[in-house]
């Protein structure tokens, strides 16, 4: 179901906190989302505690009592935390390992040896999605950059034409494939089947990346052509070690989580019996808690030690992947709570009143949230996270494919032309040694051509499923 109906007006359940009216209920929020855009551009405030105060404020624009809108808070940051902070360390630690032992090298080295010409920017996309699923979009540009840098310098490349694919593989990935936060925020949310979403996310990102990234950056490197900066060209991170964890073992650990999620997807399909044996196996093998899980501990002995490490090394490394998520962690909390500020307020059930006779689709709808929320606060985790929240009513009445649907045009709206209050804009520019024009006219151009790209494959599945 992806058209809104009056029927969706039962599927909010949620007791308001407070009584206010439409009308005082749509100024808070609009205060609320502004408090937020405001700490976060102007004051250069943490977007945990952005997120902190803006629903605090949203609370009392609403009239409810602060006792209330506390409570409201403090519970939707603690039960998004409990959905998915798990599976975000897990992603971290399974990322660190693949950077430190080589085995994002050794990916990158495999590929490049057998690309050349114009299957560069090919390899490139490639290797930027593979590396892409397990690591953060921060850390995937931090690893991959350097490699795109030195590749067009040593191969007398287009810095833009194997740049692009790169950023588009990696941009891609964070957006609309789960285990990047934003993903595992809006499923927890809108209470969508992870495998499934899982599924036809990869599904919308493979011509998403195409589109995006090779055929995109043959014109982007006619609009700007400049070559790589030497002083951004830094040493490979792994040249220190003795030997590498090979191709073949590093593709299929960092594949072992989606091969098991997919499983689990394709099971519930096929067998369709919540008491066969099969299906309940793999309820257990195919959650995402236990297939990162099983990821990492693989990735302990086919990276770790394969690449030399000791116990005391891997150790290390699993404490230090840790630290740096911190703020991710509190941020995707204190959305969540923020998320349930609007729902606990009455903010779900006045979308549906409102939009309950609009001929617009809930995907679309959805897409048009994030989309502005990402314009005003630059942070496409903050996007998704809220955008989920707002339309979270809507899928009460949509099938498992189309709630999966809807997490991912919240996921493509949230990529929507990333510019200057982005932090991800910043370190394209400095990395590419790019004016701020040239930034705008390539990864901000870019960025939105995956979110309106990716909205419309979601559109098109949405047809067909």
């Amino acid at each position: 179901m992806t058209r809104l109906s009056v029927e969706m007006l039962a599927a909010e359940t949620v007791e308001p906190i407070t009584s206010a009216g439409h009308a005082q209920l749509g100024i808070a929020v609009l205060l609320g989302i502004a408090v937020i855009v405001l700490l976060i551009t102007t004051f250069k405030l943490h977007a945990f505690l952005s997120l902190t105060i803006g629903s605090l404020v949203l609370g009392a624009a609403a009239g409810a009592p602060l006792d209330k809108a506390i409570a409201s808070f403090t519970a939707g940051l603690g039960t998004t935390v409990a959905g998915v902070g798990v599976l975000i360390a897990l992603g971290a630690i399974l990322g660190k390992l693949l950077a430190d032992s080589g085995g994002a090298d050794q990916i990158v080295d495999t590929i490049l040896a057998r690309a050349s010409g114009r299957a560069m920017p090919w390899a490139m996309a490639l290797i930027a999605g593979l590396i892409g699923l397990p690591l953060f979009f921060e850390v995937g540009i931090v690893l991959l950059i350097p490699v795109v840098l030195l590749v067009a310098k040593r191969g007398n490349y287009s810095l833009m034409r194997i740049g692009i694919p790169a950023l588009a593989g990696l941009s891609v990935m964070h957006g609309l494939v789960p285990p990047h936060p934003g993903p595992l925020a809006a499923i927890d949310a809108v209470h969508a089947n992870l495998g499934v979403t899982l599924a036809l996310g990869v599904l919308v990102a493979l011509p998403t990346v195409v589109i995006a990234g090779p055929l995109f950056a043959r014109y982007a490197a006619r609009w700007v052509d400049i070559t790589p900066p030497d002083r951004m060209i830094p040493q490979r991170p792994s040249e220190d070690l003795e030997r590498r964890p090979g191709f073949t073992a590093t593709v299929a650990t960092v594949l072992l989580p989606v091969v098991l999620m997919l499983g689990k997807a394709l099971t519930d399909i096929v067998v369709d019996d919540p008491e066969a044996g099969v299906q309940r196996a793999m309820d257990v093998i195919g959650s995402p808690l236990i297939a990162l899980l099983a990821a990492v501990i693989v990735g302990m002995f086919t990276l770790g030690r394969a690449a030399g490490f000791t116990k005391e090394r891997i150790t290390t490394t699993v404490e230090t992947s840790l630290a740096p998520i911190a703020g991710i962690l509190l941020i995707v909390g204190a959305g969540g709570g923020f998320k349930q500020t609007l729902i606990d307020i009455g903010v779900g059930q006045m979308v549906l009143d409102f939009s309950k006779d609009w001929n617009i689709s809930a995907l679309l709808l959805a897409w048009l949230i994030a989309v502005a929320i990402r314009l005003a606060t630059g942070s496409a985790t903050v996007a998704t996270i809220s955008a989920a929240g707002l339309v979270a009513p809507l899928a009460a009445d949509m099938s498992t494919t189309h709630t999966a649907l809807l997490v991912l045009a919240i996921g493509a709206g949230s990529l929507f032309f990333s510019h200057v209050n982005d932090a991800g804009f910043w370190l394209v520019k400095e990395y590419f040694g790019m004016s701020v024009g040239q930034t705008l006219r390539t990864w901000s151009v870019m960025e939105t051509i995956i979110s309106v790209t990716g909205l419309g494959f979601v559109m098109l599945l949405s047809l067909v499923l």
